[in-house]
């Protein structure tokens, strides 16, 4: 009988992935809209107790999950979520409020960058074009993360709509602008000449991979929205096909992007507002968004935890559990807070009302699998010059270039892991602050009692929206209640 027993990786991961998700889909609503807490830090703890310094139930790395599995994962995951965030944006976003992106997308991810740069450089000893280059990928709003707390739950109605769709459309765009800043440093450290590090940094990442990416992505997603109608409108396309168009074209999107080498999630996101054109989103009434957070995203943060490189932590170079707490709380606290505030202290963002919402903006910025994905993408640069990492650096490296891939994917894995938790857990945090700070008799039930907007932050034209999305979210749930009493 012990001979039929297969506890391979494989098998493993479909036994505690699906434990995983069949117990929170159980639970969603109660965690989501009571708890208020979001599948990503649930996810990652439970990677943490399954993995090899928990139960040992998964074990990652030596099932073979290494750089390019784990570079291709995310690829597809934040490609996805990038795409999602463009289709699903309020029609004509771009346009009415690209000031408020370009302050978020320019000066603050830059003022982020050189501040997470320089606390790298002075906690851990290393060289500036690879501080930067460490910093690079902590710079975007991760919008997986950014997703789980701005939608779906009771808690993103609390916030004003204005303030949610700026803070997607931020996460949705800077995953690919954070690529001009990633390849100036490590142009640096790989080109002999500042002429080579102009030229490759301008003509190639600037021009080709973004700009071009931008172009690409809003032709792609403008093609296949004719094509969608024409088929819609002749009946030619089934009911199931309507939901698994979405991911397809996700997939293809970023599929053609990194066959051809230009900005994956640029190409993604822009693909996701050309197919949204008109204002009237194709798959604007399916439920599959919801489900890739649920199975996709889940997925990635229970591998998440059980891969975190504990040794790391306290065994490389100037790495130990002192540095790496310190840069991750001068990062959370001095990446964008300060400069968020002096904007709307200076009144350049409009969009942005008041000091809670200020602050708001500002603490909001959760990195996660974008910098994983940009961390294995620099490490790969590092070693061989392209996209394709190999599964051990090479041992006749520049020492500068080998520092740098030494110190990296410790560092933005503790980072992420610390971003993931606080951020994520950053919603109940809210709302027992606002609980508690009122006086005894004007408080709602501790858990799930707040409904109305934050403290601080103004609701007018945005009240009708968010009362709409709690009254689906109502209905969603009555209906639910009705379809279990009629079984």
């Amino acid at each position: 009988m012990w001979s039929q027993l297969e506890p391979t990786g494989p098998h493993l991961s479909y036994l505690v992935l699906t434990s995983f998700l069949i117990m929170y889909a159980l639970f969603s609503l109660m965690i989501r809209n009571r708890l208020h807490l979001s599948e990503p830090p649930l996810a990652t703890i439970f990677g943490i107790l399954v993995g090899p310094r928990g139960l040992s139930w998964l074990r990652p790395y030596e099932w073979g999950f290494q750089d390019p599995v784990i570079q291709e994962f995310t690829r597809i995951v934040v490609g996805v979520q990038c795409f999602a965030v463009g289709l699903e944006l309020p029609n004509g976003y771009l346009k009415k409020k690209w000031k408020a992106l370009v302050v978020l997308l320019g000066p603050v991810m830059a003022f982020g960058w050189l501040m997470g740069a320089m606390f790298i450089k002075l906690i851990f000893d290393t060289d500036f074009a690879s501080a930067l280059t460490i910093s690079a990928c902590l710079t975007p709003t991760d919008p997986v993360l950014a997703a789980s707390v701005l939608s779906n739950s009771q808690f993103s109605t609390r916030v004003p709509r204005r303030i949610r769709d700026l803070l997607s459309a931020e996460s949705g765009v800077n995953d690919g602008v954070s690529f001009p800043f990633l390849f100036f440093g490590l142009n640096i450290l790989t080109k002999p000449s500042r002429r080579d590090i102009f030229n490759e940094w301008f003509l190639i990442t600037v021009l080709y991979q973004c700009t071009f990416g931008i172009v690409l992505g809003l032709i792609i997603g403008h093609v296949f929205n004719k094509l969608y109608h024409i088929s819609h409108k002749r009946e030619m396309m089934g009911r199931a096909s309507y939901l698994a168009f979405y991911l397809l074209l996700a997939i293809f999107s970023v599929g053609l992007a990194s066959t051809i080498g230009v900005d994956d999630f640029l190409v993604a996101f822009f693909a996701g507002r050309g197919f949204a054109h008109g204002g009237n989103s194709p798959t604007a009434d399916t439920r599959l968004p919801v489900v890739i957070d649920l199975m996709l995203n889940s997925a990635l943060f229970v591998f998440f935890g059980a891969m975190i490189p504990w040794d790391s932590f306290d065994k490389l170079d100037s790495i130990t559990p002192g540095r790496l707490l310190a840069v991750l709380a001068l990062i959370l606290v001095f990446r964008r807070i300060p400069i968020v505030f002096a904007f709307y202290k200076a009144k350049l963002l409009p969009t942005v009302r008041t000091t809670t919402e200020a602050l708001f903006v500002g603490h909001f910025g959760p990195m996660g699998v974008g910098a994983l994905f940009l961390a294995i993408e620099a490490r790969a640069q590092l070693e061989t010059d392209t996209s394709l990492p190999l599964p051990h650096p090479p041992s006749d490296l520049d020492p500068k270039r080998q520092r740098t891939i030494t110190l990296i994917w410790p560092i933005v894995c503790f980072i992420v892991m610390g971003s993931t938790l606080f951020h994520g857990l950053s919603t109940l945090a809210i709302s027992l602050g606002g609980h508690f700070s009122r006086k005894e008799g004007e408080r709602a039930p501790l858990i799930g009692g707040e409904r109305e907007g934050l403290h601080g932050m103004i609701f007018d034209e945005e009240n009708e929206g968010a009362d709409e999305e709690q009254g689906n979210e109502e209905d969603e749930e009555a209906e639910d209640r009705g379809y279990a009493r009629s079984q």
